[in-house]
């Protein structure tokens, strides 16, 4: 590790620089040889580096929802090419280039505080040394020494020896339990991110083996840090401590505000959103609007979340416009509520008794009121001496009352066979 941390050399001196600036002030409130005036002169290190990277985060963000988007061409590329690996590795390169993603973007935070990490490192071992470095001459170094977290000197580590631990003013058991539980809230902490970034802000529709690695990671980043960190001094845990604290609450923030699409968080989001609107009757902050109109845009893209969503202004009688915002809708109302205005109107089926009155008489009126008594006499016997006026209609009728004889009009018999 020192190996290492002599390779950040050159940033030693800023860092130890700004370390002495956060030391001026807080050992204005608390002491200059307290471990609250050099442990939160290391805090205010950290909350200034990340904030220095906030739009790499913004970047790894989108790299990581890209990178899952792809992951079902990334799959298809490497079955269709799985004999070629040349032609995959060019496949996907084009893939990349094409949709403008960057896979080592979502390292890009860890890699960028790298080297102020290593530097940190470099001051603690000189100062646990009793060696000056950067800016810190020796009467900031005998300060540095003296300070105390909570019984652990800053420059102590969970395996140092009692003689090196004693030098420093501390004891072993000191030192041991709380590197211990700044071991295991550093390990916790970090399988807390990746556990709430696997599970909340995934989009659990796509099964790739991106997922499945993951989900490994979740697994052994933790160990990872729990062995690592046992060789750590107690200032270099702070640090870690206070940059997994800070990663969780800002991944906390962007999965709440800006989920990815199809994810748990998603739901949980146009859930709160719809609520507001039902409270308000619009939608309410930029951020949300802006999201409603990326919806709007998708069409019939949508997925089954944003489709729940949209049905669910529909019920209260709104819909969705381009600019993000709601308007009034009633066509919305009686499509979700399946009203009949919306419904297109099936013919009445009709008895047997009109249809049969229809095929004898067609230019009778469907809905005219003769119909069912026409019906009705057409079907009745009726007497075999027929009256002048109507002797064709009578016996007409008579023949279409007898029953085997097909329907309609009948063709008169051969003379020879009255």
């Amino acid at each position: 590790m020192d190996t290492i941390a002599s390779l950040f050399s050159f940033i030693t001196t800023p860092v130890s620089w700004v370390i002495v600036q956060f030391h001026k002030l807080y050992g204005a409130l608390f002491g200059d040889d307290t471990g609250w005036a050099w442990g939160l002169s290391i805090v205010s290190l950290v909350v200034l580096i990340r904030i220095c990277l906030i739009p790499l985060f913004v970047k790894q963000i989108k790299s990581t929802r890209n990178m899952q988007v792809l992951q079902p061409k990334m799959k298809a590329i490497q079955e269709r090419y799985k004999n070629d690996k040349q032609r995959q590795s060019e496949e996907m390169m084009k893939l990349y280039k094409e949709t403008g993603t960057n896979p080592l973007s979502s390292c890009l935070p860890i890699l960028a505080q790298s080297p102020f990490f290593f530097a940190l490192y470099h001051v603690l071992s000189a100062i646990a040394s009793g060696k000056t470095i950067g800016v810190i001459d020796q009467p900031l170094l005998d300060s540095a020494r003296q300070a105390h977290i909570f019984g652990a000197p800053l420059a102590a580590k969970f395996m140092d020896s009692e003689e090196k631990v004693q030098a420093l003013g501390a004891s072993l058991t000191d030192v041991r339990v709380v590197t211990a539980i700044m071991i295991v809230m550093m390990s916790a902490s970090q399988f807390f991110t990746q556990r709430q970034l696997m599970t909340k802000n995934v989009d659990l529709t796509v099964k790739t083996p991106y997922m499945q690695q993951q989900k490994m990671l979740m697994y052994i980043f933790p160990v990872i840090f729990a062995v690592m960190g046992i060789n750590f001094p107690v200032g270099v845990l702070v640090y870690w401590l206070t940059t997994n604290v800070w990663t969780m609450g800002q991944q906390m923030y962007v999965i709440n505000q800006n989920p990815t699409p199809g994810s748990k968080a998603q739901d949980q989001y146009l859930g709160r959103v719809l609520k507001s609107v039902t409270s308000h009757g619009e939608v309410r902050g930029r951020t949300r609007r802006n999201t409603v109109k990326r919806i709007v845009a998708k069409g019939t893209d949508r997925n089954d979340i944003e489709r729940k969503f949209i049905t669910g202004l529909s019920k209260l009688g709104l819909a969705a416009q381009e600019d993000g915002t709601v308007a009034k809708s009633e066509a919305a109302v009686l499509e979700a509520e399946g009203g009949a205005a919306a419904k297109r109107q099936q013919p009445k089926r009709q008895t047997k008794s009109k249809r049969h009155t229809a095929a004898t008489h067609p230019g009778t009126s469907k809905g005219s009121g003769s119909t069912g008594s026409e019906s009705k006499t057409s079907l009745e016997k009726r007497d075999d001496t027929p009256k002048p006026a109507d002797k064709p209609a009578a016996s007409g009728s008579s023949r279409q009352a007898k029953s085997g004889q097909r329907k309609g009009p009948q063709r008169p018999k051969h003379p020879s066979k009255k």
